[in-house]
């Protein structure tokens, strides 16, 4: 049986809202309710939050969750991970990383991504279908193309593919569009590799960390999911977590 360990990222410092992680959304933390909702997953071994500050780490062991204490100095969320599976006593075939950032992530995301995990994958993603035009043109919104084996060719901000000698109001009349739902799953040996890997030019261009695995020859196996998601970026974003917790 394949066995994998769900760890979530949270770090204290963020520019655009410090200690993120600790804010209340209607009674609980957010890393507890992204905790909560992981451990629901009945595709995860284990569920364990990742972080770089004791503050972090004390609230998390309060409400009765697992936490491992992480360096300050990593690059990425990968680079976290890895550390983490690093220092596991128990061994795992993958790692998945949840969105630290997602209050409501659905088990059943975890799950469908989960269910990519053969043995064979190396990484994973979930994608969805575009339906709305600002979204379309959004450069925060990250677009991805796949081949017919379910594997992605390329992330962008821009809109991919452009639709020659189609107006652009009329492009999601013509071609399904999917944005990525950043959550991945990484095989134990390709999660090692790639956090070795140097940043890679297209991923400084587009500021997108998995162009650099793809850069590499690495394959991103992508699973489609109906479920939108709400993230959390700045203070702002609590209001619309607190309205979708009410109305739900």
């Amino acid at each position: 049986m394949i066995q994998i360990i769900g760890v979530i990222p949270a770090r204290y410092a963020s520019t655009r809202f410090p200690a993120k992680p600790l804010a209340d959304i209607g009674g609980k933390s957010m890393v507890q309710r992204v905790y909560e909702q992981a451990k629901k997953s009945s595709a995860l071994s284990h569920v364990i939050v990742a972080t770089d500050h004791a503050k972090i780490y004390d609230h998390v062991i309060s409400f009765g969750g697992d936490a491992c204490m992480t360096s300050e100095n990593h690059g990425s969320g990968t680079d976290r991970c890895f550390e983490v599976l690093s220092r596991q006593p128990k061994k795992f075939d993958y790692l998945i990383n949840v969105q630290g950032d997602e209050p409501f992530i659905a088990p059943g995301q975890i799950d469908r991504l989960a269910s990519l995990l053969d043995g064979q994958t190396e990484l994973a993603t979930l994608v969805k279908k575009i339906e709305d035009p600002e979204q379309l043109l959004n450069p925060n919104t990250v677009k991805v193309i796949s081949n017919k084996n379910n594997e992605a060719i390329y992330f962008s901000r821009s809109t991919i593919p452009y639709l020659r000698n189609v107006p652009q109001e009329e492009w999601l009349k013509h071609l399904i569009f999917f944005k990525h739902i950043g959550m991945y799953a990484y095989r134990a040996d390709v999660l090692q590799a790639i956090t070795r890997l140097p940043v890679s030019s297209l991923e400084k261009a587009e500021s997108l960390e998995q162009l650099r695995w793809i850069e590499n020859g690495f394959k991103i196996k992508v699973a489609e999911t109906p479920v939108e998601t709400i993230s959390v970026d700045t203070p702002d974003d609590i209001l619309k977590a607190l309205a979708y917790l009410k109305s739900n």
